[in-house]
């Protein structure tokens, strides 16, 4: 199956989610019921973080879904050993069995946060009386307790995620409060993110610390790392990685052209001036409107050996110079141009933008206001100026000059 196909499947779940029964049990014949109950239990494995649980490689568990549908059941097993895996089935002597309705575990998986939780959900312990058995195996009961928790809606701190996943965002830098503040009210949409640098240099199978941080933030997110370096066997369920030279417009256009529009973009590439300039013209076309774009590392705009300067802190060749000019077209309706000056697509979609110590987060959408009323005077006028004036039935001094004089 391709990664490309693979994305189409789970994003047809994550939207059906938000559905009806109708919807939901449409999506999974169009999926197929074995392949939804795959895609299931490969997040409910991703949240669980059973690694942490002592015990399982000496002991390894198998824990059987069974899941109802279209009046048959459908197995998957569920194996805690040295790593984690699942696979379709069913196991010959199981420790504990999970009941569920596959719609339902559907919704509850992969719906909105606030989706009411799995009501057809039962354990079934299968050594309780079996004590010989049970003595090496008392893993087990943290382990379902953990998958079945995939299934709560509960919210993980991005802090927390960055330390567990391996992720630079916080601790060498501190961006995750700023990212929680931007992001979280974003977790519960079904979302497209591109971030640009996965990590780990040449050795393919170092790196995406951020992606899986992302992936856990962000449940029911679809996420594209992308590299100068192969970063394929990073890939897994709702992360695809893709090799490319970020120094290339043309690559950068491909992306937006072929993977967009985005819901958010991440720069935390290169990190060299002239490659985050060139990032964001690119992508921020590509960015939809309610979106966010996200420019780390913006120390270097201080550094030379990135492009910066310490000295010409507002020359448009480096980043920060470049995205302070940015913050004028926020106002462009109210700027003064000469005559047959035309706004930026930029300025006409440029909403918001918050800086931070090294990270800078953008606003998409459309900015077009309005420029303030023409009798609002573009002079600073005294208050025997602005008494002499007639401001016509209903208008006040104090009306126009909100400043109110001061």
């Amino acid at each position: 199956m391709t990664i490309q196909r693979a994305h189409e499947e789970i994003l047809k779940l994550i939207l059906a989610a938000e559905g009806g029964a109708e919807q939901i049990e449409a999506a999974i014949r169009e999926v197929g019921p074995e392949r939804t109950a795959h895609i299931l239990a490969d997040e409910l494995v991703n949240r669980a973080d059973l690694h942490e649980i002592p015990g399982q490689d000496a002991a390894p568990v198998d824990i059987q879904l069974a899941l109802a549908f279209d009046g048959a059941t459908v197995g998957h097993v569920i194996r805690a050993g040295k790593s984690a895996e699942h696979e379709a089935g069913r196991a010959e002597e199981p420790h504990a069995t999970i009941e569920a309705d596959l719609a339902e575990l559907l919704r509850a998986v992969l719906g909105p946060w606030r989706a009411p939780e799995a009501q057809v959900l039962r354990i079934v312990w299968h050594d309780l009386e079996n004590t010989e058995r049970l003595g090496g195996t008392m893993h087990v009961f943290p382990v379902v307790k953990r998958l079945v928790r995939g299934t709560t809606g509960r919210h993980e701190d991005l802090g927390e995620l960055s330390l567990r996943q391996g992720s630079d965002k916080w601790g060498l830098h501190f961006y995750t409060p700023h990212y929680e503040r931007h992001f979280g009210p974003l977790r519960d949409r079904p979302l497209k993110i591109l971030e640009l640098g996965i990590g780990g240099y040449g050795n393919p199978a170092s790196g995406g610390g951020s992606l899986r941080m992302w992936k856990r933030f962000f449940p029911r997110a679809v996420i594209y790392g992308v590299d100068v370096f192969d970063k394929a066997p990073l890939r897994e369920q709702r992360i695809h990685t893709i090799e490319g030279d970020l120094s290339d417009e043309g690559f950068l256009q491909s992306l937006g052209r072929d993977l967009g529009p985005f819901d958010i973009v991440i720069d935390d590439a290169s990190h060299g001036n002239s490659d985050l300039i060139a990032a964001f013209k690119s992508l921020f076309p590509y960015v939809r409107p309610g979106g966010l774009f996200a420019a780390e590392d913006l120390q270097t705009s201080y550094w030379p050996g990135y492009g910066g300067s310490s000295r010409e802190l507002s020359s448009p060749a480096t980043s920060m110079g470049f995205l302070k000019t940015l913050l004028d077209g926020l106002n462009h309706e109210e700027r003064e141009h000469p005559e047959g000056h035309e706004p930026s697509q930029t300025d006409l979609t440029l909403t918001g933008a918050h800086f931070y110590p090294s990270l800078a987060v953008f606003e998409k959408g459309v900015n077009a206001e309005g420029a303030s009323a023409s009798w609002i005077p573009r002079q600073k006028m005294s208050y025997e100026e602005m008494s002499a004036v007639d401001w016509g039935e209903g208008l006040t001094a104090d009306h126009a000059d909100e400043d109110g004089g001061q």
